[in-house]
């Protein structure tokens, strides 16, 4: 029972997370935390690189956990490979998914960090 809880939880949380990932920078509200969640996000898929591959995600670690103790086998290295599948139907690699998540993080955190700086500027010339 509790692993069937975690996965809905993991599906909303991480989904929740890559939506917040790629668009919380459009809220003056969020930016700052956007920008927090975006560097983690890199930083996890950079810094575990040598142990787990480039991409590594440790919310994508923790929800096969849970989908293995239900008994889920053959599931992709790629969260968004899932998602794609799963969800949408549509079969896509772990590759193409890899590239995908770069080429729309990219545009967010380069967003995220004008933005902020925007922001902050604006802020001390307010003073």
């Amino acid at each position: 029972m509790i692993y069937a809880f975690l996965d809905i939880a993991f599906l909303v949380g991480h989904s929740a997370l890559i939506v917040f990932n790629l668009l919380g920078w459009t809220f003056r509200k969020t930016r700052r935390l956007n920008l927090l969640s975006i560097l983690l996000t890199v930083a996890s898929w950079l810094v575990f690189a040598p142990w787990y591959g480039l991409g590594y995600c440790p919310c994508t670690d923790w929800h096969w956990q849970v989908k293995e103790a239900l008994g889920q086998t053959d599931l992709p290295s790629n969260y968004l490979t899932y998602l794609f599948d799963a969800w949408m139907g549509i079969k896509i690699t772990d590759d193409f998914a890899s590239r995908l998540a770069w080429f729309c993080l990219v545009p967010a955190l380069l967003a995220s960090v004008t933005l902020n700086l925007r922001d902050f500027i604006a802020d001390k010339r307010g003073r």
